[in-house]
């Protein structure tokens, strides 16, 4: 029993210590902060100041740039059509896909038997029918002969009629004499018509064989073209592309067995918004030739051309809206038609502009300017163009200005900042000046913002006596640390 009251007395006597060494300490530490509060050793209160990238704005005359996207075509294609059908008996050994082929080349050929046969068949019925022209001809002759033999006898058989009739006249003719030579230059008359009648059947049988005589020519002209179809035959210096066909293959009539593309004259189709296409006509009737560049990216590398805006499309299509461009490309190598291109080309001039990144200018089109107490200012900055991650704007508010290269939601107007990289004395709300080479971390100050920093020292009631002086002491000075300026300017909430 002795020991468990002895052991409880002794746990209870060290509870006790424990408790007065806790109650101790918290009485030390209240002691403490009170006297703090007292000698006034607490840190003052400070404005925040935000670091930022600033840029001075430079007019200047720029020209914008507009890039859009195409697409590469060809202007000169041809398409590869067999007339007639037939069985494939010879092919180019460049008939292939992307074989170059020059022009007048033959690249297939089908079996001309059939039309070989037509042509010597067509060439039967032209001589067949010129020699109907002869025949006619000859008897066109004999017909002319018969009607001028028979215009002779009509002349005598009225000679002997009018011979009659006067020996009737003087008495030594009979009547019946008379009627018989009458009779006889009638008959010879109606002789003369039905020879008149013959001739002009011989002209009509002439002009009937020169007819058929040229209706056989024109189908030996068609069957000597159908011979040649039989070949198709190269039209321009190209590449061919999308070629089908293999020997002994049958090909129909006007069967597309291929394309021929003349690589070296390209253009490239892009569309553009109607605001665009406005401001390149503007102040011109008709869209002017302007130059444009175009680039591909083929594994990291640009493949690029150049050339000019020819045309424009002529409607707008279905379900789109601006304007279809077209421009002819010079020295596309490289490119092919179906290349989905970056389109550049230079509007007109803008003076008194500014180029700025994008991240200045928020959606109301205003940057954010920098006052001479380093304080931000709202300005307006109305965007002229796009380019890329950069603006062109207006400079006429902004011209020879700092503002603010990148905003955020935390910088806004009256906010004081700090501009990354400057050192302390080229801060405009400091009333420093930069120090000459080798100061250091000095600065010199204006009698107005030496007498506003003594003022304020003077009246911090909280600041020791023997700080107050030698704070004082280093602010009459010819030259004050730029550090100890920043720390009171920052405690004065300026």
């Amino acid at each position: 029993m002795r020991f468990l009251r002895r052991s409880l007395v002794g746990l209870f006597l060290m509870s006790l210590t424990a408790a007065l060494l806790v109650a101790g300490g918290y009485k030390f530490y209240s002691a403490f902060q009170e006297r703090m509060a007292r000698e006034g050793m607490s840190a003052p209160a400070r404005e925040r100041q935000f670091a930022v990238n600033v840029i001075t704005v430079e007019p200047a005359r720029l020209v914008p740039v507009l890039s859009t996207y195409g697409e590469v075509e060809a202007s000169r294609t041809l398409e590869l059509r067999l007339p007639t059908g037939g069985r494939i008996i010879a092919l180019s050994d460049r008939f292939e896909e992307g074989g170059a082929v020059k022009a007048g080349d033959v690249l297939m050929r089908i079996d001309p038997a059939d039309a070989a046969a037509a042509v010597r068949v067509a060439q039967a019925d032209v001589q067949e029918s010129q020699a109907e022209l002869s025949e006619a001809e000859r008897a066109l002759l004999i017909a002319a002969d018969d009607l001028e033999a028979a215009q002779a006898q009509t002349d005598l058989r009225t000679a002997a009629l009018e011979r009659q009739q006067n020996l009737q006249t003087r008495g030594v003719g009979s009547a019946s004499a008379v009627e018989t030579a009458a009779l006889a230059e009638a008959s010879a008359r109606q002789a003369v018509l039905s020879k008149r009648q013959s001739l002009a059947n011989a002209e009509a049988r002439v002009d009937q064989a020169k007819t058929g005589v040229l209706r056989a020519e024109i189908a030996l002209e068609e069957a000597e073209r159908a011979l040649d179809d039989t070949a198709l035959v190269a039209e321009f210096d190209g590449v061919l592309t999308g070629v089908v066909g293999a020997l002994g293959g049958i090909v129909n009539a006007n069967e597309q067995v291929g394309s021929l593309i003349a690589p070296d004259a390209l253009q490239v189709a892009f569309r553009i918004s109607t605001q665009q296409y406005t401001r390149l006509v503007d102040g011109q009737r008709s869209l002017p030739r302007l130059p444009v560049s175009v680039s591909l990216d083929v594994a990291g590398v640009d493949v690029t051309a150049t050339g000019e805006v020819t045309r424009e499309s002529a409607a707008v299509g279905d379900g789109q809206t601006g304007r279809l461009l077209f421009a002819r490309l010079d020295q596309a190598a490289g490119l092919r038609p179906g290349d989905f291109v970056n389109v550049r080309l230079d509007e007109p001039e803008l003076a008194n502009v500014a180029r700025i990144p994008s991240s200045a200018v928020d959606a109301a089109q205003t940057v954010l300017a920098i006052t001479g107490d380093d304080r931000l200012e709202v300005v307006d900055a109305p965007v002229l163009r796009r380019q890329g991650d950069d603006v062109i704007v207006d400079a006429a508010a902004i011209a020879g200005r700092r503002i603010v290269a990148e905003r955020s939601p935390l910088l806004g107007a009256g906010i004081r900042v700090r501009v990354n990289g400057a050192a302390q004395g080229e801060q405009g709300g400091a009333g420093a000046q930069t120090p000459p080479d080798g100061a250091g971390g000095m600065v010199v100050l204006s009698a107005e913002q030496r007498e506003k920093l003594i003022a304020f020292v003077d009246g911090n009631t909280r600041m020791p006596e023997e700080a107050r002086a030698r704070i004082k002491e280093q602010l009459a000075a010819e030259e004050v640390p730029a550090e100890l300026v920043t720390r009171l300017e920052s405690r004065m909430g300026s």
